[in-house]
Order: C-alpha cells, then structure tokens, then sequence
C-alpha cells in the first residue's frame, strides 16, 4: 500500500509545482508599472485638446489623435480577451523554449516608431465608442481592470503562453508588458502629431 501512495503523492506534488510559479514581487512591480506610466502619459498628453486639436491629421492617410485614443480602447479590450486565454490555456512549461525575446527587448520592439505596422480591420478607429469623453474612460476603465489584475492574480504567468502576436510566442507577462507598450507607441504617434507644424494653436 507504501509503494501505491508515494508515487500517488509524488504525481501530486509535481503537478502543484507546475502551477505553483507565481509572479516575483519585482515582476509584479515591473509590470504594474509599464501598465501605470503608459496610461497616464496618454491621459496626460490628450488632456484639455481642443476637438480642433484632436481631429488634426498631418496628412490625409495619417491618424488623428481622436483616433489614435479610439484604437487603444478598442485593443486593450482585446488584450483583456488575450489575458483571460492564455491564462485559461493552463501552464505549459515546455513552451518557454518558443520564447525569442526578453521582457526589455519586447518592449522596445514595441515601441520603435522607426517600424510601421498598418492594423487589422477590427482594430480601426471608427467612432464606436460615440464622444471622445466615452472613448478615453473606456480605454482607462479596462487599463485599470488590467492593473488591478496584476496587483492580485496568483496565476502562473511566466508558465502560460500566448501565440496571437505578431512576435511569435510570449509568456503571461510579455502579454500584458505588449499590452503597455502598445499604449505608449501609439502616445508617441499622438506627439508626433502635436509636433507637426499645421497642428492647431487650439
């Protein structure tokens, strides 16, 4: 009967260790912090445009920054639905060898404007969310449902994977470290805009 519970109780023991990784303090922090930063530097660089100032478009192709704060509410949605499948994937520790990038270098990708991407069709701003008020507090209310995910989740992130990015695989972190970059490369667009030489005085 010895014999039969050990291995029983081994198997037990491995399988916990498995899920058992959760997030370091300083993972914890780091990722809190890109999720934070980023949202307040886009919240702080549209605040008091004129709608002047916010349909301005250097050039007939380009985005306004109505539109560029419409697209971020659309995909942080998205990156919400990322986030809940790749955690109810599982952990599959045999995948962190599909991993090609480290945390820093993934968020430089991210955020190299020098690297035009043209986005998918349900990503493109179209006024879904009705005045620009309604369009900011969406994209701020799902960034904080984010956060809030982060500060409490005991899910073993560095251990469950996501395929859906243009990078090939990323670990839970990476995920939600693309999620804030996305948000700051595109606050950098929005400056470029106000950079431009037509932009309105008001």
């Amino acid at each position: 009967m010895k014999k039969l519970i050990l291995p029983i109780v081994a198997l037990m023991l491995f399988s916990f260790s498995i899920d058992s990784e959760k997030l370091t303090d300083d993972e914890r922090k780091m990722v809190i912090q890109y999720l934070t930063e980023s949202r307040n530097h886009m919240t702080k660089v549209v605040d008091g445009l004129t709608d002047e100032q916010l349909n301005f478009k250097p050039e007939e192709e380009a985005w306004s920054i109505a539109e560029c704060v419409e697209h971020l509410a659309i995909t942080e949605n998205a990156f919400g639905s990322f986030i809940q499948k790749t955690v109810a994937a599982g952990p599959n520790p045999a995948l962190k060898d599909s991993l090609k990038l480290k945390d820093d270098q993934l968020m430089g990708i991210i955020t190299d404007r020098s690297n035009r991407v043209k986005t998918a069709e349900p990503f493109e701003p179209s006024g879904k969310f009705g005045s620009f008020e309604a369009t900011v507090k969406a994209y701020v209310d799902k960034r904080n449902e984010h956060i809030a995910y982060v500060e409490t989740t005991e899910d073993d992130l560095r251990n469950r994977f996501n395929s859906d990015l243009p990078f090939g695989t990323v670990d839970g972190v990476q995920l939600i470290i693309f999620a804030a970059g996305h948000t700051e490369r595109h606050v950098l667009q929005m400056e470029e805009v106000m950079a431009h030489k037509l932009f309105p005085k008001k």
